[in-house]
Formats: C-alpha cells, structure tokens, sequence
C-alpha cells in the first residue's frame, strides 16, 4: 500500500468513526427522549436494533450512556408513582405494597385447591364416547 492509500483510508476510517459518533449522539438523544424506549430511538435516528446492540457491545461510554438513561427513566416513574401515592391513588398504592412490601407479608397468594360444583364433577366423571 502505497503512503497515498494510507492517507486516504486513514482519512475515509476518520470520517466514519466521526459519522458513528453523530449518528450514536442521535440515538441517545431520542433514547432519552422516548425514556429508554429501544425501537423509538433506533427509528428515531435512522439505525437498526442491531446496530444499536454493535454499539453497546464494544463501546462501553456509549453503554453507560445509554444505562443511564434508562435509570432516569425508572426514577422519573418512581417519582410519578410516589407522586400518586401522596395524592391518595389506592392502586398505586397498592401496587407499590406488592412490590416493596413483600416482606411484610403485602404479597398475592394463589390458591391452588379449586372446588368442583357437583354438576362439574358428575361431568368428570362421565365415561369419554372413546371410551365405550
């Protein structure tokens, strides 16, 4: 490769690696503006879900940035739900029970032992027409 060819594919990997930055300054500009949503932002700035996952795989600024972004995202919702807490909302309060009071006992039980109507259970216990 001669010194001329050098100059211009350091000078062309140059402006590539400059049009990546834009283009990754664009995603995470509509990533914070969506709150974190992935598909928004990819349409947003023009890229694919692949690219964006190429650039949080071997760019690790980029995938602090875009973490970060998405933690505001969950305190901002956080601050909304004790928002709502404090204006007396009953599901919010409710749902944050069921998520931050656990172990208090503010947890849902499934209770697995069903009880069968006697219709329901004459019905079982009727032979399938294969069965004859």
């Amino acid at each position: 490769m001669t010194e001329e060819q050098k100059r211009k594919l350091d000078a062309h990997n140059e402006t590539m690696k400059k049009r990546s930055e834009r283009r990754k300054k664009k995603f995470l500009a509509a990533f914070k503006e969506s709150l974190g949503i992935v598909s928004y932002a990819c349409e947003a700035a023009g890229v694919s879900r692949q690219t964006y996952r190429n650039w949080v795989n071997s760019d690790e600024e980029f995938k602090r940035q875009a973490e970060d972004i998405e933690e505001n995202a969950i305190d901002m919702a956080e601050s909304k739900l004790l928002q709502a807490i404090h204006d007396d909302n009953i599901t919010a309060i409710i749902f944050y029970l069921k998520t931050k009071g656990k172990k208090r006992g503010y947890v849902e039980q499934v209770d697995n032992n069903m009880t069968i109507n006697p219709f329901e259970k004459l019905m079982r216990e009727l032979p399938d027409e294969d069965d004859e």
